[in-house]
């Protein structure tokens, strides 16, 4: 047998027509995206304003006097509570209307268009219309708990419910992209599989446990990740549903987004104001980090079963 000789790779007509197609894509990416990323990490090495000339470099006081704020330790855990209440109730929720439409029913696809509405629509309307659903004098929500006997909530004002207010309508809003990603998941399984498990007695409850799930690992992981990264960056909702609450929005939940905006445009302390970009970025490095993770080590364990 001859030895097995490496080709060397040479970029052909082919590749250098994709290359110089995708230049100004990825310029423009970079642009809009990393170096503002890299110029925020920047700034917040420095005591940086909007109106001083002087801006001396503090290393990472920004980082250690964000860490001794209450009004942030406040909004991470505010942020934080929201972006996995919404994950327990979004992620789970759209599996299971997404297997129960996999499964074929009547008007499948006026379902599936019924739950991807609340996606495509703006988050602004959908938030003043919660508003009024969430008031505590004439709003719907209490007017069917007074069905029940239930007294009118302040659901806006009460630090708790607020933040429960602002979880039940990100669901609602988001569980339509989930069901999507799922159902695309279901589709690909082969029907194979169900058949297989079938004759060893599997099937519906069972089925879905040991053939469903197993397979839908990897879109699992990627749906939750997402989920959690939007979590973290929610923002638009509370600033649209407490609006109008002692002038301030960040009055009854104080999240990381509106901190951050409020510290930077309102107290003009950029260096501060980046310090938290820092930190917010971090964490959803730390999650991108944990799907990739959790992706890689689903595919060595499937390739070890194969083997």
């Amino acid at each position: 047998m001859q030895p097995h000789v490496k080709k060397k790779f040479r970029l052909n007509s082919s590749h250098w027509f994709c290359i110089i197609g995708l230049a100004p894509i990825i310029a423009l990416y970079a642009y809009l995206r990393f170096i503002p990323i890299v110029k925020t990490m920047y700034i917040s090495l420095f005591e940086w304003d909007l109106i001083s000339t002087n801006k001396p470099f503090v290393g990472l006081d920004n980082f250690v006097t964000l860490f001794q704020s209450e009004p942030f330790l406040m909004a991470l855990k505010n942020t934080t509570i929201i972006a996995f209440g919404i994950l327990i109730f979004a992620v789970p929720g759209s599996l299971i209307i997404a297997s129960m439409l996999h499964k074929g029913v009547r008007f499948k696809a006026w379902y599936e268009a019924l739950y991807f509405l609340p996606v495509i629509t703006p988050m602004v309307p959908v938030a003043v219309t919660w508003k009024w659903m969430l008031d505590s004098q004439h709003g719907l929500f209490n007017y069917f708990l007074s069905f029940f006997g239930v007294p009118p909530q302040a659901w806006l004002f009460d630090p708790v419910l607020a933040v429960v207010s602002v979880i039940m309508m990100t669901v609602w809003k988001t569980i339509g992209y989930n069901m999507i990603i799922f159902l695309v998941g279901m589709t690909g399984i082969s029907k194979e599989y169900y058949e297989a498990a079938a004759l060893d007695g599997a099937t519906g409850v069972k089925g879905f446990r040991y053939i469903t799930l197993p397979l839908l690992k990897p879109i699992t992981v990627f749906v939750s990740i997402i989920t959690l990264i939007h979590g973290y960056n929610v923002f638009s909702q509370i600033y649209i549903l407490a609006s109008d609450i002692q002038g301030s929005p960040g009055y009854v939940v104080r999240v990381l987004v509106y901190d951050m905006i409020e510290n930077a445009f309102r107290y003009y302390k950029m260096g501060y104001a980046s310090a938290e970009a820092v930190v917010l970025f971090l964490i959803v490095l730390v999650l991108t980090m944990a799907q990739l993770w959790l992706a890689k080590d689903n595919t060595t364990s499937r390739k070890g079963a194969k083997r």
